[in-house]
């Protein structure tokens, strides 16, 4: 996966960009995409819920072209988030 981190609008020294790479990379990751087939288009906005090597459970929105990945926002998880990937987690297992 290759990542554009420049530019981006959210301050990277709260969350580093490596912690926000793995979550992407975690197996068990989500990624939830538009529903709605009018908004699939080329400015769709998705969501990505997973881990990185360190633990940290990282919520993102991101927008990708399928080469590139462009992070939009990056946070840790909120409890609800948290706990809705570790339960759909245990339904994949």
């Amino acid at each position: 996966m290759d990542f554009d981190w420049i530019d981006v609008s959210f301050d990277l020294a709260k969350l580093p960009p490596k912690d926000i790479e793995e979550s992407f990379e975690d197996p068990f990751s989500l990624k939830l995409l538009p529903d709605n087939p009018d908004e699939a288009g080329r400015d769709s906005r998705f969501f990505n819920l997973g881990r990185a090597l360190g633990g940290t459970p990282i919520f993102s929105v991101f927008w990708t072209d399928g080469k590139r990945y462009r992070v939009i926002y990056s946070r840790p998880m909120t409890t609800e988030e948290a706990y809705f990937y570790e339960r759909k987690r245990a339904e994949e297992a």
